[in-house]
């Protein structure tokens, strides 16, 4: 009955083994199934221990057969060495031997049953539901790269059936698709046997033939029993909306890092276009309303009546001459009220025409060469995008593609992402651009417009806007027209940027210049400056432009005065550097002037310096230092070489040394240059006598200057000139010191001075009819173009001065 049961094979599976073993763990019988198994004959295992035969599976059957509680009709998987070959994967199922009566016996029956036949079968129904069931789409290729088989997904994303593909190729059966980049993929699997994870296609199929598909696709090669090479299997997923869904976050995202990197409109609207094209679209265009384009804010509705102007400010194509006889970029150009152009304008609402018709009024009434244009390039689909920003239309983005590919409500919706984040960019271009505008403007007033010609020197500026900060700073100069034909010169900077640094400019600049009519030395000069400060920063505190406050702290300023008549140059700073003086060899010197302290620092010392500058010596003020400490020689030579020049225009010299000088300078800083080229006054126009200092003298005097402006050819200025002389004379004999100087200079002006040793400061006023004197001033200023005073280190001068022309009415 035992032997009965070990025999007996299960049914329909001739490759179950089995075997009997004893009470002791002996092999007492052994089935055809097992030798065939196993590869041992009945004689070699027959009698011998099964825990020796396989230790690693029956160790537990030393010396005894299998209990109940040692395997059972459940069975367990173990791996058993055969006598030849690879050992055999297979399930043990064990079952305890019956003595007659049905009680236990003392052997037991194992029967092992290969996994093999069972893995067969559970691949054939993986493959099975893979090919039937699977919304993954699955191709089978052949060695020659024709289709072998398709699933019935891959049927879906195809659009035909299987029995259309087997044994075509992927060019004959997807003329839609890159085929000879799918066969270069396949082969590849084919030659290295590698499998190939993740590959993109695009294209269109029979399924869809209006619409883009992305599909992810990866591929394993097929191997035989014998390991031969049978084909590729790709496995297919269509990705399109998560592709789309991608491709869009990573545009939108690559708009706010590649569109508004300046604060250019022109610009702005360009990096648009290059970023759209051929990415997105085929065409792009952006046009702006003409008051964008001048900074200026837009109408919030724009006026359309007729046709509606905008200038075109930016465009791409994808293929070159498409905008051939079209009109240039700058240009203004029209569109009919009835075009969605113009209605997009005025209700800000996009628009999508996924197919365009070239054949509609709005294009008939356009211009002829657009509409060629259209038809030439195969144009069927237009998206346009109003350019709003806070509230208010700025202009259009017009975006084309070709009837092979038409826009779609997804693309409107990316469009309009990514115009209005360059619509926010453009905006704040169009601000910068009117602010900029305006501080220019607002610096520009500040500067002197023109300078007067003078005796004293041959002035040449220059100034530099910063490239930062809207263009502003506080960097300025001016030139000076003083008495005694002499010329003060001034260069400054203020520290900061922007609006507040213009505004404390303005207010230093308007300072000196009023203090320099009182021929104030420059050491005073700037110590008037600096008492002013404190008042101006109490004045701004109190106003709480805390900016302007910090602007005014720390401004520097160098103040010179150059008299051509002595060569003489007297100057003194504020923190501001000392100039550099070139001769005429071009050799560089700078004057060892004390630099002091800034402006508004509590310091009341500006100590000056006086210098002799020879004729043709050239003065070199600039708000920013001129040389590198480092590199003092080399900057020096090249700085003599470019002024020592004398042939071409003083102007010129000086935009070259802003060139020169611009390099060395932080981006956020503007330059002021002010060149002067000293002059000298003609001996033979100056006549200067010592006055007695006795009332005689008054009747010699005017004789002297009368005979003088004969010799100068002013005969029809004596009258007025006696008269000056008299009264000044006078003055001076009576109210001031010895020795007493009169001095006339002809320069653009006939000048007469009287100089005495006293302080006395003269005072103008109108004499009454009783009153005896008082009346010398007033008949000085009516004799005269303009009077004054000025202090000299030991006394004073008073001067007065007569048009040389007569002065219109």
């Amino acid at each position: 009955m035992g032997n009965r049961a070990a025999s007996r094979p299960p049914p329909g599976d001739q490759k179950v083994a089995g075997f009997v073993l004893d009470g002791h763990g002996l092999v007492s019988a052994w089935s055809a199934a097992a030798e065939e198994l196993f590869g041992y004959r009945p004689s070699e295992v027959v009698g011998r221990s099964v825990a020796a035969l396989w230790p690693e599976a029956f160790a537990h059957q030393q010396g005894r057969a299998a209990g109940p509680a040692e395997g059972g009709p459940s069975g367990h998987r173990v791996v058993l060495a055969r006598r030849e070959g690879p050992p055999a994967d297979v399930v043990l199922h064990t079952s305890r031997m019956q003595a007659p009566g049905g009680l236990p016996g003392e052997g037991c029956v194992v029967v092992a049953v290969p996994v093999g036949p069972r893995a067969t079968v559970e691949g054939e129904a993986l493959l099975e539901a893979l090919f039937t069931q699977a919304p993954i789409g699955v191709a089978v290729y052949d060695r020659d790269l024709r289709v072998a088989r398709v699933n019935s997904a891959l049927e879906r994303i195809h659009g035909f059936p299987e029995e259309e593909a087997l044994g075509r190729s992927i060019g004959e059966l997807l003329p839609g698709l890159d085929a000879g980049a799918i066969e270069c993929r396949i082969r590849k699997v084919l030659e290295t046997g590698q499998p190939i994870v993740h590959a993109v296609h695009h294209g269109r199929t029979p399924a869809d033939p209006d619409r883009d598909h992305v599909w992810d696709v990866s591929s394993v090669v097929l191997t035989g029993p014998d390991g031969g090479v049978l084909g590729v299997a790709d496995l297919i997923i269509d990705i399109t909306d998560q592709y789309r869904t991608r491709e869009r976050l990573a545009l939108i995202g690559e708009a706010a890092v590649r569109i508004g990197t300046t604060l250019d409109v022109r610009r702005t609207c360009e990096e648009l276009v290059d970023m759209l094209v051929p990415r997105f679209a085929d065409i792009a265009v952006v046009d702006l309303l003409d008051r964008v384009m001048a900074g200026t804010e837009p109408d919030p509705e724009p006026a359309c009546t007729g046709r509606v102007a905008v200038r075109l400010v930016a465009r791409k194509a994808a293929e070159p001459g498409v905008f051939e006889g079209l009109a240039e970029l700058g240009q203004l150009r029209s569109y009919t009220i009835d075009s969605p152009h113009v209605q997009s304008l005025v209700d800000g609402q996009p628009r999508l025409i996924p197919h365009l018709d070239l054949d509609g009024a709005w294009l008939r009434n356009s211009a002829d060469r657009r509409v060629r244009a259209m038809h030439k390039y195969g144009i069927g689909s237009l998206i346009l995008v109003p350019v709003r920003a806070r509230g208010v239309t700025l202009g259009f983005v017009h975006l084309y593609r070709k009837r092979t590919r038409p826009f779609e409500e997804d693309d409107l919706v990316l469009a309009k992402d990514v115009v209005a984040r360059a619509a926010v960019c453009v905006d704040n271009a169009r601000r910068y651009t009117n602010e900029h505008a305006a501080a220019l403007t607002l610096h520009a007033s500040m500067l002197p417009r023109s300078v007067a010609d003078q005796s004293a020197v041959e002035v040449a500026h220059h100034y530099r806007p910063s490239r930062r900060h809207a263009g502003v700073g506080g960097d300025w100069f001016d030139v000076i027209p003083l008495s005694g034909a002499r010329v003060a010169l001034v260069v400054g900077a203020v520290p900061g940027e922007g609006f507040q640094a213009a505004a404390c400019m303005g207010h230093l600049s308007s300072a000196i210049r009023t203090l320099a009519q009182l021929d104030l030395t420059p050491d005073e000069l700037l110590g008037q400056i600096d008492e002013m400060v404190p008042r101006l920063l109490e004045r701004e505190h109190a106003s709480g432009s805390a900016p302007v406050v910090e602007a005014l702290k720390g401004a520097t300023c160098v103040y010179a005065v150059y008299d051509p008549i002595s060569r003489r140059c007297v100057m003194a700073s504020a923190g501001h550097h000392p100039p550099a003086v070139v001769s005429r060899e071009g050799e560089v010197t700078f004057p060892d002037l004390p630099v002091n302290n800034p402006l508004g620092l509590g310091d009341p010392v500006f100590e000056p310096l006086d210098v002799e500058l020879g004729e043709g010596s050239t003065l070199v003020l600039c708000s920013h230092a001129l040389l590198d400490p480092d590199k003092a020689h080399a900057l020096a030579v090249r700085l003599g070489t470019v002024i020592a020049g004398r042939s071409r225009p003083l102007d010129d010299t000086c935009a070259a040394i802003a060139d020169f000088i611009a390099p060395h300078l932080p981006t956020d800083n503007g330059l002021a240059v002010l060149l002067a080229r000293t002059r000298t006054l003609d001996p033979e126009k100056v006549a200067t006598w010592t006055v007695p200092p006795v009332p005689g003298a008054v009747g010699s005097m005017r004789a002297l200057a009368r005979r003088q402006l004969e010799q100068w050819g002013l005969e029809r200025l004596a009258f007025d000139m006696e008269l000056v002389v008299s009264e000044l004379i006078t003055n001076a004999i009576r109210h001031g010191h010895d020795p007493i100087r009169l001095r006339l200079v002809l320069d653009r002006t006939l000048i007469c001075e009287v100089s005495d040793a006293s302080s006395t400061f003269p005072h103008i006023r109108r004499a009454a009819t009783t009153d005896e004197g008082g009346r010398g001033l007033f008949l000085v200023a009516q004799c005269s173009h303009r009077w004054g005073t000025r202090y000299l280190p030991v006394g004073k001068t008073i001067w007065a001065e007569q048009v040389l022309e007569p002065v219109a009415p």
